[in-house]
């Protein structure tokens, strides 16, 4: 009888072993799936570059402080709804030929633009259409 108890207890523990490490690898695999959907969606949202207004969209009028990094002018622009998300913002304005060129200033910009056209307008490349820098 004692030997049909541990022979019970043995296969209890396995079974219960076993559960658990099953349950450990649908937590990675479900993390792994999480966290590659997380970096392609961002990956997508820094390399696609889109508008947050199809058509003419709204004037929007916004003002850079001096020596605001691009991080800061992101939350700015994402507040004022121009940009969906400052961190991609912050990378596009890096990979871009205006990295460090944004000037301070009050700028006129339109929510059909798209960031690339909002970096070379805030960094006073583009013409001064849609834009009055101090």
């Amino acid at each position: 009888m004692a030997d049909t108890r541990d022979k019970v207890g043995r296969a209890g523990v396995f079974l219960a072993g076993g559960v658990f490490k099953a349950a450990v690898y649908i937590f990675i695999i479900v993390f792994l799936i999480w966290v590659g959907k997380s970096a392609y969606q961002f990956g997508y949202d820094v390399f696609n570059q889109q508008a947050m207004s199809p058509g003419e969209g709204q004037q929007v009028t916004v003002v850079i402080k001096e020596g605001a990094s691009a991080y800061k002018v992101g939350k700015t622009l994402e507040q004022k709804g121009l940009i969906k998300d400052a961190l991609a913002f912050t990378i596009q304005e890096r990979m871009s030929a205006y990295h460090g060129q944004i000037k301070a200033g009050t700028y006129l910009l339109s929510t059909a633009y798209t960031p690339t056209r909002i970096i070379a307008v805030l960094s006073g490349e583009e013409s001064k259409e849609g834009s009055n820098s101090q």
